[in-house]
């Protein structure tokens, strides 16, 4: 059984665990808020983008541009987007076995898969597990912006176009709310038409100043934009994941003191009990 000394010393230990989680829930509570005002903020204009480009998939050739071509099932790209940091429960380990699972079944069919991550956590989950692993873009998400996500869509696009592969995965946890985080993949490239029923009739657009001039603009900054609200979506979970995981942490730690204060008033009383029993039997040993 411990000493009196252990145990007060392990209470001790939990109550300064016990600060340090609920400064981390306050700290990530705060962060939340902002992002998750970034995210609503960016899902109107990400959606109706992705709409608008969408339906032009559905009218245009696919020879108009080449991010509208269907190519083959040789290789494609994943973009997987964690986090820098852990302790936010199973926010990193989930979407990294998602991308893990989308990979090694070949969900889509591709006879090779490259893995380009965003964040340390998920390059370190699948390296312990073989998963090769392209390029890791570590230490951004902590302050993401709408150039950094241009900078990594223009990375993916000129390899598209360079025909370095066939098609464009996006992996990442959109936030519902700060317990729930659903992992979402998303074909980025080839450009998917929308879905209409056959009875529409399908307008045709037109262009100015001209087809090839406007496609080329817009259609990389589909990327973009999708990548932007992808790495959004990403941050917001992780901070509702963290702020969760440090409340119940927070909880059993509190739960974890009062079993050991129980433990520690049972040991002393035992150890009064004993001194007194001694103090009886010499006094009786006397007589």
């Amino acid at each position: 059984m411990p000493s009196l000394k252990d145990i007060k010393k392990r209470i001790g230990s939990v109550k300064n665990t016990s600060q340090i989680t609920k400064a981390m829930k306050m700290v990530s509570a705060a962060k939340l808020r902002r992002a998750q005002e970034a995210v609503v903020a960016a899902r109107p204009y990400a959606d109706k983008l992705n709409y608008v480009l969408s339906s032009l998939a559905l009218r245009e050739d696919h020879e108009a541009h080449p991010l509208l071509q269907e190519r083959g099932k040789k290789k494609a790209l994943v973009l997987l987007l964690t986090a820098d940091r852990g302790l936010c429960g199973g926010f990193n380990a989930n979407i990294s076995k998602t991308a893990e699972k989308f990979i090694k079944e070949r969900t889509d069919g591709f006879e090779e898969y490259e893995l380009m991550i965003v964040g340390r956590k998920g390059a370190d989950y699948l390296r312990h597990r073989n998963v090769p692993i392209g390029k890791v873009h570590a230490g951004i998400t902590s302050g993401i912006n709408y150039h950094t996500a241009a900078l990594i869509g223009s990375e993916v696009v000129e390899g598209y176009l360079a025909d370095q592969y066939d098609a464009v995965y996006l992996i990442y946890n959109a936030f519902q709310s700060a317990i729930t985080q659903v992992p979402t993949i998303r074909r980025l490239l080839p450009i998917e038409p929308a879905q209409v029923d056959e009875r529409e009739h399908i307008a045709q657009y037109i262009y100015e100043p001209g087809k090839t001039e406007v496609l080329s603009q817009i259609l990389p900054k589909q990327v973009e934009v999708q990548i932007f609200r992808g790495l959004l979506e990403s941050v917001a979970s992780e901070h509702g994941a963290r702020m969760s995981a440090m409340d119940s942490a927070s909880k059993n730690a509190a739960e974890m003191i009062n079993k050991l204060t129980l433990q520690y008033n049972r040991a002393r009383q035992a150890a009064i009990t004993k001194e007194l029993m001694e103090i009886i039997s010499g006094a009786e040993a006397i007589k």
